[in-house]
């Protein structure tokens, strides 16, 4: 029989807080019960909460009715517990609290429950479908509960930060907007009280802090959450949160070391890591040019070495075509790495890399003196010789070359060095490598499409040197970008802003927006910019990103207490789900159904 709490029913502190101090003390907890083992005489209950465990301790000198009540309790049971904490006779060196029991005198249970479909235990190994479908049971599990407080600690640190320390205000957008054109597809929010036409749920707040710039607060902050509908994987969600800061009268070097302070407190009282500032810099094309990715990983090597040119009019057509092509030759080299691969590692190797457009991935291989390769015996002396000077290849090495458009030799060698590593675990305990990559391209273009898009989003600063390029030769004109990157990933980007309407204008031209279009589209933010518009710019990090890495998981759903899953539904409420009848007649809509569903 459940029972309620009274007013004189009130815990002293968590579970998992308790040590050899408080010996001696009565106290009262409450919690959910571990388990329970019932040893005739004896009856421990191990009643967890969100910080921990504490053993309950029953004998034969306990009240007959509370130890009877014990004798009933089940897993996830919900207790209320009173008594005299007192030390171990067996110390458990597992938990913190190992040390020391509640002699329990009293004991309520609020709430029974019935047997969970898993385990409570932390590292489950049950289907991340079942615990999904039971997040709040998944969520009382030591590991995901430690998770989920981290997010929140990580959270206050920023507020703590920006707001505390920094002079940022903590100031909300609105989460009901204007649909974008730009960047990936919005989620839509049908209007009742205006027929056919519909909010959208934010991307980011990228134009209303820029508006706030404009209205004089000067520095904003805002834990933010956004909304895009596009493909998942793991680091990705439809719905996700932002740390969200922008800045006046500010350069790339201010906002750069302004975040830089955020880092080095969030890794000092997170993890007690002391980073040293600055943090290391490298442009977009170095980037790309040493390591095929703009977030290069740092925590190992195997670096890109160009040998287009070696391969240029060489006898063997795959070096050779590409080249012809527009293309180029790269390659990596392993150090130590011939003993590491064997063939059937090669192969897999290389139907990996068909997952980045390459055709193929050529390998050559020294071990013991012996030379083993895929092309060598295509190639002349000389053009071997060079190759393996150009890579560096010693005896027990092994190098893996690709000869294709550059785009596709950058992703697929990119991709490579990080699966490799992987392999190997040279990931594993290897710390922490931070870098900026800067000067990003300001467009990319689509062949498919066959226009321009924005690198980042439209409102980023072109590079003052190449602005005369804009016209002319768009895809060489750098941008006022930066990305904080940390382990080959991504946390956070940002960037100066465009804040003249000229500059403004003319970015809308090379991305295919007509004068009227922008006038439609973004006419509020033209205006705006007519009234006084400081310089300024900003930076966003995804706090489901950071969080992950922080903590060193791979996958962000292990950071957010209720996730979406590859298909963007959540599978304990089962959303998205149909809608009313009526509300969708209220709001105009007419849905109309597939042929499957017909």
């Amino acid at each position: 029989m459940s029972e309620l709490l009274t007013a004189n029913d009130k815990r002293t502190k968590y579970c998992g807080e308790f040590t050899s101090a408080d010996a001696g003390k009565r106290v009262c907890v409450m919690g959910w019960a571990q388990r329970q083992r019932d040893l005739g005489s004896l009856i421990f209950i191990d009643l967890r909460d969100r910080s921990g465990i504490l053993q309950l301790a029953f004998d034969e000198n306990t009240n007959k009715a509370v130890f009877d009540t014990a004798f009933g309790v089940r897993a996830e049971y919900v207790l209320c517990a009173k008594g005299v904490v007192r030390m171990r006779s067996s110390v458990n060196k597992n938990i913190p609290t190992g040390e020391v029991e509640l002699y329990v005198d009293e004991l309520k249970v609020l709430s029974s429950a019935q047997t969970p479909p898993f385990e409570i235990v932390e590292n489950s190994s049950v289907k991340p479908e079942l615990r999904l479908k039971h997040r709040y049971l998944d969520l009382r599990r030591p590991d995901l509960s430690r998770n989920i407080m981290a997010r929140s600690k990580i959270s206050k640190i920023a507020r703590d930060y920006f707001c505390g320390e920094q002079g940022f205000m903590d100031i909300e957008t609105p989460c009901l907007i204007r649909p974008t054109p730009e960047g990936a597809r919005d989620y839509l929010v049908p209007s009742r009280v205006h027929p056919g036409n519909f909010y959208a749920l934010p991307q980011s707040p990228q134009l209303y802090k820029q508006l706030l710039m404009l209205s004089g607060f000067d520095r904003y902050f805002q834990i933010a959450r956004c909304f895009r509908d596009e493909d998942l994987r793991a680091d990705r969600q439809p719905e996700f949160t932002q740390i969200d800061l922008e800045m006046s009268f500010v350069t790339q070097d201010d906002v750069i070391s302004v975040v830089e302070g955020f880092l080095k407190k969030v890794f000092w009282e997170f993890k007690g890591i002391d980073i040293e500032m600055p943090l290391m810099r490298m442009t977009y094309a170095e980037a790309m040019d040493r390591f095929g990715s703009d977030k290069p990983d740092l925590r190992f090597g195997f670096e890109l070495k160009d040998l287009t040119e070696i391969a240029r009019g060489c006898s063997f057509k795959v070096f050779s075509g590409a080249v012809e092509n527009g293309g180029n030759v790269r390659g990596i080299k392993i150090d130590g790495g011939a003993s590491a691969f064997s063939r059937k590692d090669i192969d897999s190797l290389t139907e990996y890399v068909k997952s980045y457009r390459a055709k193929g991935l050529a390998w050559y291989k020294v071990q013991n003196g012996e030379v083993s390769s895929s092309y060598a015996k295509f190639l002349s002396q000389e053009e071997n010789e060079a190759v393996v000077r150009t890579l560096e290849i010693g005896d027990g090495d092994i190098a893996f070359i690709v000869a294709d458009k550059p785009q596709v030799v950058f992703d697929s060698l990119g991709a490579l060095r990080c699966e490799i590593a992987r392999r190997l675990g040279l990931t594993k305990n290897a710390g922490y490598k931070l870098l900026w990559v800067t000067d990003f391209p300001l467009l990319e273009y689509s062949e498919e499409d066959g226009r321009y898009y924005a690198k980042h989003h439209p409102f980023t600063m072109p590079n003052p040197d190449d602005l005369p390029l804009l016209e002319t030769a768009p895809e060489k004109v750098r941008s006022i970008a930066y990305d904080i990157v940390i382990n080959g990933t991504e946390a956070g980007g940002g960037s100066i802003r465009i804040h003249t309407p000229d500059i403004q204008n003319r970015m809308f031209r090379a991305l295919g927006i007509g004068e009227e279009e922008a006038q439609n589209k973004f006419g509020f933010l033209l205006e705006a910019f007519k009234y006084g518009t400081p310089p300024h710019g900003g930076l966003a990090f995804g706090l489901d990103r950071l969080t992950a890495l922080l903590l060193g998981i791979d996958d962000i759903r292990d950071v957010i207490a209720f996730p979406k899953v590859q298909n963007a539904s959540e599978l304990m409420t089962k959303c998205p789900a149909p809608a009313d009848e009526k509300a969708l007649e209220e709001l105009s809509i007419a849905v109309t159904k597939t042929e499957e569903e017909v």
